[in-house]
């Protein structure tokens, strides 16, 4: 079953750590948002293989927008 990874606040995609078809473990970074200059990293909360990434570096991102699915 795949799960979606969420953003957890508004801000600027930095950085994409991953591709699809990378495997993650659960607490791994799939992603840095930039918000006021601080640096936010999103972690995996399952171990799986990223199917599709729905955010790209540079994006303005919203809390609860989907960014990466993981199955």
């Amino acid at each position: 079953m795949a799960e979606q990874v969420e953003v957890k606040i508004p801000g600027s995609v930095w950085k994409v750590l991953v591709e699809v078809g990378d495997k993650v473990e659960a607490g791994d970074v799939l992603f840095i948002l930039e918000v006021m200059k601080t640096e936010v990293p999103h972690e995996a909360p399952i171990a799986g293989e990223i199917t599709k990434i729905f955010i790209g570096e540079g994006s303005i991102v919203d809390a609860q927008d989907p960014a990466i699915e993981i199955s």
